[in-house]
């Protein structure tokens, strides 16, 4: 009598949102560096505007404490790194825990004024981006492919910064996942909504799909599987960057979807 296969869990890809504390409120002075590594230390160090640098240090924390609370380690005692990059582009890489204890994937990206930190068991890729101006738009849309382009030029123009700031974190997002980053052409790839008659499939292999995460910013998440995951959204109060044990931020999650 022939096996009849279990059917497996579907992929999870756990979310998070996070909006940094104005730089000088009491909790951007509770912020702990001493979680972070020499190397992000320095980088936060090199933001010359007060925001930029407690978005930075806000970010880097939350991924910590999010990946702690994962792997049971301090936040201090992770080892992070980057993979080698692609041959064809070369000095980049997607960012990696080295000996994670379970398969663990993340990636991080924040946007003025809010952060987005994914994690999975297989390789993941998100981006945040404030929806910008019609000059920006005018300016970047011709560097996108042709059919994502086209789609673009067909919407009104009131539109149009919207809609590009949720393409463009669709393609941020992937080529986070190909651990390129923008290194690869953003024509290259397509990503866009399927209108266009002539525009090619979206990359095979990957779940790509857009979040809401309020008015001003769009955001998209990449997973690389075939099978339709799981997905949680979650917002982090940024007292969690600093009360309670440092490896448990995540009870007081507030699920957005």
């Amino acid at each position: 009598m022939p096996t009849i296969p279990l059917p497996r869990d579907p992929p999870r890809l756990s979310l998070w949102l996070v909006r940094p504390p104005p730089p000088d409120s009491a909790a951007a002075s509770r912020l702990a560096a001493r979680e972070l590594d020499a190397a992000e230390v320095r980088r936060a160090e090199l933001y010359l505007r007060p925001q930029d640098r407690v978005q930075y240090l806000a970010a880097h924390i939350a991924l910590r404490r999010i990946l702690a609370a994962a792997t049971g380690y301090p936040p201090e005692r992770l080892r992070l790194g980057r993979e080698p990059g692609p041959a064809s582009a070369r000095g980049t890489g997607r960012p990696v825990l080295w000996d994670p204890p379970v398969p663990l994937h993340f990636s991080l990206s924040h946007s003025h004024g809010l952060i987005l930190i994914g994690t999975a068991a297989v390789v993941v890729g998100v981006d945040v981006q404030r929806t910008p101006t019609i000059d920006t738009v005018r300016l970047c849309g011709p560097t996108l492919h042709p059919a994502e382009w086209r789609e673009l030029a067909r919407l009104p123009e009131r539109s149009r910064p919207a809609a590009f700031a949720q393409l463009w974190t669709r393609k941020e997002a992937y080529l986070k996942g190909l651990g390129t980053g923008l290194r690869r052409r953003p024509a290259l790839d397509y990503l866009g909504d399927g209108t266009d008659a002539d525009a090619p499939a979206r990359p095979s292999g990957w779940i790509v799909r857009d979040l809401r995460v309020g008015p001003r910013h769009a955001a998209a998440a990449v997973l690389a599987t075939g099978a339709e995951p799981l997905i949680t959204l979650s917002s982090l109060p940024v007292a969690c960057l600093y009360d309670g044990p440092a490896g448990a931020p995540l009870s007081a999650a507030r699920p957005l979807a």
